[in-house]
């Protein structure tokens, strides 16, 4: 035997001895074998970081690992949205976003990324209702003299909200158009300044959801004008609606949805999408929605098509409005 072949058949010997010693190829651990993030688009507190932080608490029970809830803030919520698109699709990566998943596609025309082509998709969560409120100072008392006394006064009424691309100054605009008028627009960083300004006086008007204005309006310390669903809700059943009270067809919905980068493990969508699911009929969930007057959506909602669907026809239904008010944040 050659020297070559000696040495090709000690190689071989070793090889086979090495593979033996080492055993079978180890398992890939199951999904998830490590903790998974949540981000926020928006600052501790406020109405989706308080969803979130509810849904990840029972989601972390039923996953086995722990849901860490990340805020990432600026820019109305795009840094958060385009981080989340750049990072790694292996399933430990995730988005719970409001309206402003839509509205972002009209109020910045260099969005460097695309809500309907740079996501796979979980599901919808819950549905959030608001509140039109005016301060104690205001002269109106109910829904027909607000509408009276504001096209009667337009500009001279200030409307505050909670920053360019919040839920606040979209219910604002779509009000103003309703009405006909112009109010005077008064921007705060978040919800709590924004509603600080109205319990003082500093401002006349805002519209916001359920999940920071209902203590407000139990403890009698704004006169609610209105809600804003079509229907009446079961945290507020005595409050009109402003469809029922004016303004024919008037509906604004705070929608929230799961989202994660283009292109997870097909197993880890499925896995958290069932977990979202078991959370919101986990009886703590329901009952902190309750709590702030939110609405869990249906199972059929629950899924990412359904997700998928309602992000267009949400992209469709607010360019005419944002476009005609001129609204752009770039």
């Amino acid at each position: 035997m050659t020297l070559a072949k000696n040495l090709r058949s000690v190689s071989l010997a070793t090889g086979l001895v090495m593979a033996a010693l080492a055993g079978p190829a180890p398992a890939q651990q199951p999904y998830p074998s490590h903790a998974i993030t949540l981000v926020v688009p928006f600052a501790a507190g406020g109405p989706t970081d308080v969803l979130a932080r509810t849904l990840a608490a029972s989601m972390t029970k039923g996953l086995g690992q722990t849901v860490v809830v990340e805020n990432r803030l600026g820019a109305g919520g795009t840094v958060a949205v385009a981080a989340v698109a750049k990072a790694k699709p292996d399933g430990y990566t995730f988005l719970i976003h409001h309206n402003g998943m839509a509205t972002s596609t009209i109020l910045y025309r260099k969005l460097p990324f695309d809500p309907m082509t740079d996501f796979d998709y979980i599901g919808l969560v819950a549905d959030v209702p608001m509140t039109l409120m005016g301060s104690k100072k205001m002269p109106p008392n109910n829904m027909a003299e607000f509408i009276k006394y504001a096209k009667e006064n337009g500009d001279k009424i200030n409307l505050a909200n909670a920053g360019l691309g919040a839920v606040s100054q979209l219910c604002g605009t779509l009000l103003q158009g309703a009405l006909g008028t112009k109010f005077t627009a008064i921007p705060y960083q978040g919800t709590g300044p924004a509603m600080t300004a109205l319990l003082g006086g500093q401002v006349d008007v805002l519209c916001d959801q359920t999940t920071q204005t209902l203590p407000q309006i139990k403890g009698d310390k704004v006169k609610l004008y209105g809600v804003t669903t079509l229907t009446r809700i079961a945290a507020l059943p005595d409050a009109p609606t402003l469809n029922e009270s004016g303004l024919k067809g008037f509906e604004v919905v705070v929608w929230h949805g799961v989202y994660a980068p283009k292109g997870i493990p097909p197993e880890a969508a499925k896995r958290f999408n069932q977990a979202l699911k078991d959370a919101l009929k986990d009886p703590a969930v329901v009952a902190k929605a309750n709590d702030l007057g939110a609405v869990i959506v249906d199972d059929s909602r629950q899924t990412p098509a359904a997700l998928q669907a309602w992000l267009k026809s949400e992209i469709e239904k607010w360019g005419p409005p944002l476009r005609a008010a001129g609204l752009y944040a770039d």
